[in-house]
């Protein structure tokens, strides 16, 4: 009897990576392909074709693949379509991802969302929050990313873009302006490029002595800021705990719409263990509503690296795998039921 799998694809502004994916979590192959090199979607499509399949044939499972589940920025769940997002060189206006993607694999089903929604799901069906039905996920890279899940169901909204919890704003006066293009969001402050512009702030308004001084102000990183804290640099853990104050003071707020059982923290940027999650942990009790203290954890993602994004596309995968609506409807089933299948 043959082995059912399902397709994980992750499609970044650079590289889109996919994968072959069992039902127990296993990565069987992956591959990526340059997204950045296709300003023409058709050719896009084509060499994502050509290549997904190379892969399958290597793998004896060009005839086993059960559905294709895709994470991209903007990715709308409920139409299947990539809207408007900046950071794909065809991705202006409306992309029909899923349409297409089918029509190309010989009509698998295809169930598309954003990437950080694709992480939860991935974490829900693979990791940390198997077996939870409340809980948030946060994605710290250079963006930050959420996915909402209640009840067991990722919260999309009447549109399908709800949760973006990296968009709510934290400074109202004088915030940062967000690549967004509003001021004082959390993303401006708590991700990777925004530890990077904490640096430069904190350099150019203090006069601390640091070893972030010997570096060129404008080419710093959030690497940079994690290498000089682990060293004992005292500007450096100031910066940490800066991120971490203003980060546990949203997740707090969250805690208030949604009390979820766990929020879980993937990325770069949640692997500067304690420089980030001490400060973070403190600050967010000590800001719950006094109800909510005590009951909601914040934990590391367990989706290992290299795999989590071929992973978090795959859990929607099987979803896609399990529906049995008409084409116009199939978007609109409960993100929860091929993680409970599985």
């Amino acid at each position: 009897m043959s082995k059912p799998y399902v397709l994980g694809i992750d499609i970044g502004g650079t590289n889109t990576v996919f994968g072959i994916v069992d039902a127990r979590g296993h990565v069987v192959a992956s591959d990526s392909i340059k997204t950045q090199k296709h300003a023409d979607f058709d050719s896009y499509i084509s060499e994502l074709h050509a290549e997904v399949m190379r892969l399958l044939k290597a793998n004896d499972a060009e005839n086993e693949i059960q559905g294709i589940g895709i994470g991209a920025p903007n990715a709308n769940y409920y139409t299947g379509e990539i809207q408007n997002t900046p950071n794909l060189p065809w991705g202006k206006g409306i992309v029909p991802i899923a349409e297409r993607v089918s029509r190309e694999f010989g009509g698998i089903p295809v169930a598309v969302t954003n990437d950080a929604n694709a992480a939860a799901l991935g974490e829900m069906t693979y990791g940390a929050a198997r077996g939870m039905k409340d809980f948030i996920m946060i994605t710290l890279g250079t963006g930050v990313g959420s996915g909402i899940v209640v009840n067991g169901q990722l919260v999309y909204g009447h549109d399908g873009f709800a949760g973006e919890l990296g968009h709510v704003i934290m400074k109202r006066n004088n915030g940062r302006v967000c690549g967004c293009g509003r001021t004082g969001c959390l993303e401006a402050y708590c991700s990777a490029t925004g530890v990077a512009r904490t640096a430069r702030e904190f350099l150019e308004l203090r006069s601390d002595p640091s070893t972030l001084r010997n570096l060129d102000v404008e080419l710093i990183t959030s690497k940079d800021v994690y290498d000089a804290a682990i060293a004992g640099d005292k500007l450096a853990k100031e910066i940490f705990e800066y991120t971490a104050t203003i980060l546990g003071e949203a997740l707090a707020d969250m805690v208030a719409f949604s009390s979820p059982q766990a929020i879980i923290l993937f990325g770069g940027l949640a692997k500067s263990g304690d420089l980030l999650l001490k400060p973070l942990r403190e600050t967010f009790e000590k800001s719950l509503f006094p109800i909510f203290r005590g009951k909601t954890k914040i934990i590391l993602s367990e989706l290992k690296e290299s795999d989590a994004a071929v992973l978090g596309a795959s859990a929607l995968g099987w979803e896609a795998k399990f529906r049995t609506e008409t084409p116009a409807a199939q978007f609109a089933s409960a993100p929860s039921a091929a993680a409970e299948e599985v």
